[in-house]
């Protein structure tokens, strides 16, 4: 039996399938990552020989540099897909089962972060001890796709609810 890996997006718009072993997962620090997914690195996973299906929607695409594509949930943002001569990486993060894709080698240490190798050291607190400094904690309702496939998938309390908007500047 072949090894298979789905995933997608946050919002459930776009979904994907890996069938078969990805290579070199991996963390990258250069900057062009670092901004693509607002974070201090990007987790990637290689597609390698596996077979890559998109199987709801498709990502948008960005092109980062003359080289590279940035695929994206145009819907919720989600950082997706990396895509370059050389082949394509997937959003370890983006993976129903993350924790099964563990990063072995980092690539663009001349940008990491300093901070970055001393994460591990800082305090750790589970979510529901932060409930005084974030009440709303109590009764948070998630329109965040599942993590497994769903044949079809609109959250009906999202469609009702009335988002939650920052505050315009100087206002």
């Amino acid at each position: 039996m072949s090894e298979i890996h789905t995933g997608g997006c946050q919002c459930g718009a776009v979904r994907f399938r890996l069938e078969g072993a990805p290579k070199d997962a991996s963390i990258c620090h250069c900057r062009m990552c670092q901004k693509a997914f607002g974070s201090f690195f990007a987790p990637l996973v290689s597609v390698g020989e596996a077979t890559l299906t998109w199987t709801r929607g498709r990502p948008r695409y960005f092109p980062s540099s003359n080289h590279v594509l940035r695929g994206f949930c145009d819907n919720c943002g989600t950082p997706l897909c990396y895509e370059a001569p050389d082949g394509v990486g997937l959003a370890i993060g983006a993976f129903d089962e993350p924790q099964r894709l563990p990063p072995t080698v980092q690539f663009g240490v001349e940008a990491k972060i300093d901070f970055v190798d001393h994460l591990h050291e800082l305090p750790e607190r589970v979510t529901e001890d932060d409930l005084e400094a974030a009440p709303f904690l109590t009764d948070i309702v998630t329109f965040q796709h599942p993590d497994h496939d769903t044949v079809d998938w609109t959250p009906k309390e999202a469609l009702a609810a009335e988002p939650w908007r920052p505050k315009e500047e100087g206002v």
